[in-house]
């Protein structure tokens, strides 16, 4: 498969518009850049291939898992830690600024294939979801402690699920009989909920809801492009794919107004008062030959942008 990542764990994960992505970072030679997704390394072996011998690269992962795919070369360094202490780790190794950010949202292949993770609702398996082992909250502790209206909440807005009530309560009342721990056994709640026609889209709705949830995804995103800004250089830049509509449209928001609510502020003079400017005025997606060689491209959207 083009661009795979292979691994001493086998097959890890096949990064989406590589080539697009790095090239909008306008990598410079003695630049130093970060990766917060690392994964497979994909994107951070091409930033690697075109930095100089002055230039730096940082990687994040929250996932140890990841560690095995790290860069043996002195101008790169692991950062095993949740990219929402970027400012934290940058401070740490005598990092003030950079020439540019990477960061691939979502979940990789590797993850979704690993049945003991509980990402998937094609494996039976514990209901884990967790990005960080060592985190505390499951996705089991959310089903099973959370009040009937915050799973409501959660699966309406992270899943866009129109029966979010009607799922909510069925937990509720099915959690009382026995724990939800596993995925089959939410899968027979889930049951009367979902659609026959459209059985995989309305699951992966709910999952991705759940999945959100355990590890605060779009709070965590929100500091990421906050802190980003602060840390970017003059004309340094950022490049960000997103899969679905929920972070997609913060990243969208934040780039054109450098606020999450998409509401322009203007100066005394009638001049926009935004900390980024548009690279690419239109999303870039992936072409019909990458969507057919690695199908998890087909909702990658990717956005870039510069520091005014």
């Amino acid at each position: 498969m083009q661009n795979e990542i292979v691994t001493t764990a086998g097959s890890y994960h096949v990064p989406a518009l590589l080539k697009e992505s790095v090239d909008g970072l306008n990598v410079r030679p003695n630049g130093t850049y970060v990766d917060v997704t690392f994964g497979g390394g994909g994107h951070s072996r091409e930033i690697m291939r075109r930095l100089g011998k002055e230039g730096h690269l940082l990687a994040f992962d929250q996932d140890m898992d990841a560690y095995v795919n790290k860069i043996e070369d002195a101008r790169f360094i692991f950062v095993h830690s949740n990219f929402r202490y970027l400012r934290n780790f940058l401070h740490y190794y005598g990092v003030e600024k950079i020439d540019g950010l990477l960061a691939d949202l979502g979940v990789s292949s590797h993850h979704f294939d690993d049945e003991s993770r509980g990402f998937s609702f094609r494996f039976d398996g514990e209901l884990d979801m967790r990005m960080n082992r060592n985190a505390a909250l499951k996705a089991s502790d959310v089903l099973n402690d959370y009040t009937e209206s915050k799973l409501a909440d959660i699966f309406y807005v992270y899943g866009e699920m129109r029966n979010a009530r009607l799922i909510a309560r069925a937990i509720v009342k099915e959690r009382m009989v026995a724990p939800i721990n596993t995925v089959q056994r939410f899968l027979d709640v889930l049951k009367p909920f979902v659609g026959k026609d459209k059985e995989k889209k309305d699951l992966a709705r709910i999952f991705q809801a759940l999945r959100i949830e355990v590890n605060d995804e779009m709070d965590t995103l929100r500091k990421l492009l906050y802190d980003a800004v602060k840390v970017l250089k003059p004309g340094g830049r950022i490049a960000i794919l997103t899969y679905h509509s929920l972070e997609d449209r913060i990243v969208k928001n934040f780039f054109k107004t450098g606020n999450f609510e998409g509401k322009l502020e203007k100066d005394f003079y009638g001049n926009p008062i935004v900390p980024l400017r548009l690279v690419n005025n239109k999303v870039i997606v992936a072409s019909d030959e990458e969507v057919e060689a690695n199908p998890r491209a087909r909702s990658a959207k990717l956005r870039i942008a510069e520091k005014i």
